[in-house]
């Protein structure tokens, strides 16, 4: 294995990289200084009309504003930093940095970390700008930096643990065996309670590997074990909360409120603050804190000295009530985290000030294969253990500079331990699919050591159905061409041949199955989504925006038809993996043989059809 320090240290210089790229791609969005620019650009709103100010969580001021209708698609996301600003005469360099707590095409709701929002809020003529995110970097750069510098200690052994330098120690424990788990399951199960240092689960597509987590964090947490479960985003730690609550695990979900799906949000501080007792003290205090600042408001203008004095009093009685209730509000959130053995967040939420100063017996990392190798270390510097799990061979992390991809840091931690550590625990039985969809995949990814479960192996929609179908456009004139952006390609004839398809099978379905239309290219996916607009209970997307999803019928369209038989990203292969494990009784996969073959991976996928009685040729649904 690598120098783990060299290696951090490289490691550190991609991210800058990355970090210097995704800047750029921002800045190139502020190109134009005035704001209907910055407006079409989608990076600013303005007017706005201010609808609710408040305090929220921790005393802190927040406000609630509406942009006027407009046409313009903007990016501004829950959690991101913003700049509220004023653009009234002579008021020019008033702003203020928030975070956004939630935003629809119309409102977003602004948290600030100030005592009181300014009186030029009250003037009209605001806006808000979106800003560069340093955060999740800082994060990362400040993990490296604690890792790379480590000389001894628990970090240090962590390093040269994870970096293969320091042999992983396991206990000898009684055989471990949770009913309903499988061998490989049972196996993994074993290994994670037995782990002093670290445990790697891989879990291929329906395999039970979340089934298997849980097991793992309910046994660890009845020793009395407190944890840190984690994953890259904020849908995955959601999945991992409602399913380790489900056991009857005591969990607590530590994240932005308006990150997380409305099923989840029982678990979160905010819901469960709500909930205590004294909580009700905490409402008091902030509205006699409201009170008198609405008072001390009545003095904003032209006012003596008395007034002046009078108004200072009423704010900083204000304040100290303010400070009460955030006194009050940390003894409770402090109460309720002592109390759950199990800690949800994502990767870079461990850094919440609600537990970054809180130590964890268990680090848990889920869906690691999808993480940037410094993000894991975010939660890891929290531990005295880590379990990963993921699968190296679906998506990896999105990484915007084609440099640092291409010097390593697309590289996960889990694919280096994958290929390295000798105690990695595959686990071998698949749940979703038909054996016929699953072969190829098997065969490619997983050395064919996966097995379908007799529950699946064989089922279908109806009897007669076909699990696996290739349909060949080759010969048909199904040129792709440039969607309206030019970075992305669509095959309208092949969508057609998609929908002229699905309504003959239609015909012979019973009408109750789920169906997903997907594919790599986003101008494919419009023009799909505009064919399937009035078709019910169907799912149009991206590969990447679907995975972790599955259907009883997936139909994939690959574009890709050109006589340079070029097939631009369709190379990454990882992404087909996940495409094609997210059917689980029939999978449809169109294409063009002639550009596609020219490719080994497709050239032996289109073998496979052949010899499983699944190749069909687009002529069939010919329509002239």
């Amino acid at each position: 294995m690598t120098n783990a320090i060299s290696y951090l240290g490289r490691m550190a210089e991609w991210l800058r990289t990355e970090q210097q790229e995704d800047l750029l791609i921002h800045e190139a969005g502020l190109k134009s200084k005035s704001i209907q620019s910055r407006k079409e650009a989608g990076i600013t709103w303005y007017p706005l009309k201010v609808n609710e100010t408040g305090f929220g969580i921790g005393s802190y001021p927040f406000i609630v504003v509406e942009r006027p209708v407009d046409r313009h698609r903007h990016a501004f996301q829950s959690g991101s930093p913003v700049s509220l600003f004023s653009n009234q005469e002579g008021n020019m360099e008033c702003s203020i940095q928030g975070i956004i707590g939630y935003v629809d095409e119309e409102r977003m709701k602004i948290s600030f970390y100030l005592d009181e929002l300014p009186d030029w809020i009250d003037d009209g003529k605001i806006g808000v700008n979106l800003l560069f995110d340093t955060k999740t970097y800082d994060e990362m750069f400040r993990a490296l930096n604690v890792v790379i510098n480590a000389e001894k200690g628990r970090i240090k052994e962590l390093r040269e643990l994870l970096f293969l330098e320091r042999k992983s120690e396991f206990l000898v424990l009684p055989n471990i065996h949770s009913v309903g788990l499988n061998d490989s399951q049972n196996k993994a199960l074993q290994d994670i309670v037995a782990a002093e240092d670290l445990a790697v689960v891989h879990g291929p597509p329906g395999t039970g590997k979340t089934t298997t987590l849980v097991a793992a964090i309910d046994m660890m947490a009845s020793e009395g074990k407190k944890l840190l479960v984690c994953a890259p985003s904020n849908a995955a730690v959601d999945h991992l909360t409602r399913s380790i609550a489900a056991k009857g695990i005591k969990v607590v979900r530590i994240g932005n409120l308006a990150k997380v799906e409305e099923q989840t949000t029982g678990y979160t501080i905010d819901v469960l603050l709500a909930k205590e007792k004294e909580f009700k003290r905490i409402r008091e205090l902030k509205k006699q804190a409201t009170e008198l600042r609405k008072m001390g408001g009545k003095y904003k203008r032209s006012f003596g000295k008395e007034e002046a004095e009078q108004r200072k009093l009423l704010f900083q009685e204000a304040k100290n009530l303010n400070r009460e209730a955030r006194e009050l509000e940390s003894y409770l959130v402090s109460k309720i985290l002592e109390e759950s053995p199990v800690i949800t967040s994502t990767l870079i939420g461990s850094t919440h000030e609600f537990i970054r100063d809180i130590d964890y017996d268990v680090v848990v990392i889920d869906e690691a294969g999808q993480a940037l190798e410094a993000a894991c270390w975010v939660p890891i510097l929290k531990g005295k253990k880590v379990v990963l799990a993921g699968d190296p061979f679906q998506l990896p992390p999105t990484v915007k500079s084609r440099e640092a991809a291409q010097k390593g840091l697309s590289k996960t931690m889990l694919e280096r331990l994958v290929s390295n550590f000798d105690r990695v625990n595959l686990l071998e039985v698949q749940y979703r699919m038909h054996e016929d969809i699953m072969m190829f995949s098997n065969d490619q990814f997983y050395s064919g050591r996966l097995k379908a479960h007799v529950s699946n192996a064989g089922h279908l929609n109806f009897d007669g159905d076909k699990p696996l179908e290739f349909l060949d456009t080759a010969g048909c004139g199904y040129e792709e061409m440039e969607g309206e952006d030019s970075e992305s390609r669509q095959n309208i004839e092949e969508a057609k041949l998609i929908m002229r398809h699905f309504e003959r099978w239609r015909h012979l379905a019973k009408g109750d199955e789920s169906i997903a239309v997907i594919s790599p290219y986003r101008a494919q996916v419009k023009a799909l989504e505009e064919l399937f607009s009035s078709v019910p209970n169907v799912t149009v997307n991206t590969i990447d925006s679907f995975q972790g999803q599955e259907r009883d019928v997936v139909y994939i369209s690959l574009v890709r038809s050109n006589e340079k038989q070029e097939i631009g990203f369709l190379k990454d292969y990882r992404r087909m993996n996940v495409a094609m494990t997210r059917a689980r009784k029939k999978l449809v996969v169109i294409g063009d043989s002639a550009t596609l073959a020219s490719d080994k991976f497709y050239r032996e996928f289109i073998d496979f059809t052949e010899k499983k009685g699944a190749y069909f040729s687009a002529w069939e649904y010919y329509e002239g």
